[in-house]
């Protein structure tokens, strides 16, 4: 019989969306004409932006005739887009990356996992709690941790929490650690790191010779000066981190699939038997082996993205869903429920009321006011107490989810 991978086994109950997903489904079963309103998962709900659709609908045309028809394309994706990348969002900026550093993929959750590929088993992985659930299962699955404790905590990782009470700044390790997973601005809390506290990482990932995996998949949605939209702002990030950007909650692309990933030729690992070895061609081998690229349509989309009328149609679409954000983030706080992000993501972090756990409130929330949010303890121990709601919505459903919570509120 084949032997099946056992570190899946040591998976918690199961992943944090499709549990909602279980929950609404058995709700929605008992209560058929509930009209909920979904509030739980990030994923856009307005249509691409014109400039796009175009785009993508001139790249089908061409590969209708046999002139103009693509195969496979380049393994790190075209260059058209890998330098459209990099002029507006790193050398605008001030950011020195070349087009050879960017290596497109079908998403930055793809990417977080699949990195580990290419990373030994004996790494210690620290994160932020509560974190992205993707970057602690993944590792999980690869076998980089041990059983879960009661909490839900993984033996082999250091948590690291971001809470109130340390004003969502998380504490450097007080111990040596080789991988940390940073998002900025953050999910769930919708928090944002400023340049201080993204240089004290970088100065530890290089004196303990560390490595970053930073998520910037909301960069888009950052509206105050001075908060870095990249690592590589950050003097000596070249040396020791990954960005991983995505154009799905940027430009809509959640069901459309694009992102990429950038490896500075600088940044290097060591092998088994101690010797320096630059990340970039391990990841070129891994990329150009496991996957066969994104499609030239859907590539030739993500290009007009950058294009002068794309970027004025998807600053329209942040702005909207900004908007969302202000609408949740200031009903809440008319109702005396303490919130935090909402300003710089399109997630709303909230303190659950009158001491109920999280998915305690889930369940009220659902029950009473047919509103469906995502419980803090799904993102890690240090969660619990928390609840996120996403402001990807129509304004129809957002406004009518505020009508509803100020007509009573879950207790």
């Amino acid at each position: 019989m084949a032997q099946i991978n056992d570190h899946y086994l040591k998976l918690k109950a199961g992943y944090l969306f499709p549990e909602i997903g279980r929950r609404v489904r058995e709700f929605s079963s008992n209560h058929p004409d509930a009209p909920i309103i979904k509030m739980g998962i990030g994923d856009v709900t307005e249509p691409l932006a014109p400039a796009i659709v175009q785009a993508m609908h001139a790249a089908v045309d061409e590969m209708g005739v046999r002139e103009t028809f693509r195969g496979y394309g380049p393994e790190n994706g075209y260059e058209f887009l890998r330098e459209a990348i990099v002029k507006h969002d790193f050398v605008d900026r001030g950011i020195n990356i070349a087009a050879d550093e960017i290596f497109v993929s079908d998403g930055s959750k793809c990417d977080s996992g699949n990195l580990l590929d290419i990373f030994g088993s004996n790494n210690k992985i620290a994160v932020l709690d509560p974190v992205y659930p993707v970057y602690v299962d993944t590792n999980v699955m690869a076998g980089n941790t041990g059983p879960a404790d009661d909490d839900g905590r993984y033996e082999g990782i250091v948590y690291l929490p971001v809470t109130e009470e340390n004003n969502f700044e998380p504490e450097l390790p007080n111990e040596h650690v080789d991988l940390i997973y940073l998002c900025y601005p953050n999910n769930p809390t919708g928090t944002v790191a400023s340049h201080e506290l993204l240089q004290k990482w970088v100065d530890y990932a290089r004196q303990h010779e560390a490595i970053i995996f930073y998520d910037a998949a909301y960069e888009a949605f950052i509206t105050e000066d001075g908060v870095p939209h990249s690592i590589y702002e950050i003097e000596g990030a070249r040396e020791v981190a990954i960005e991983l950007r995505s154009f799905s909650k940027t430009a809509g692309f959640t069901g459309t699939r694009c992102g990429f990933i950038v490896i500075p030729k600088e940044l290097s690992g060591k092998t088994a038997d101690g010797k320096s070895q630059p990340i970039q061609p391990l990841w070129h081998r891994r990329h150009s082996t496991k996957f066969n690229g994104v499609s030239y349509i859907v590539q030739r989309g993500a290009e007009a993205a950058y294009s002068e009328a794309g970027r004025e149609q998807i600053r329209e679409l942040v702005n909207f869903y900004l908007e969302n954000a202000s609408i949740v983030k200031n009903g809440l706080e008319r109702l005396g429920i303490k919130t935090f992000g909402g300003i710089n993501a399109p997630y709303v972090w909230l303190r659950t009321p009158d001491g109920k756990s999280s998915w305690e409130f889930f369940d009220d929330l659902l029950e009473q006011s047919h509103i469906v949010g995502t419980p803090g303890s799904g993102f890690g121990a240090a969660g619990e107490g928390y609840f996120r709601l996403s402001a990807f919505n129509s304004r129809e459903n957002i406004e009518t989810a505020m009508e509803r919570l100020t007509s009573k509120v879950p207790s």
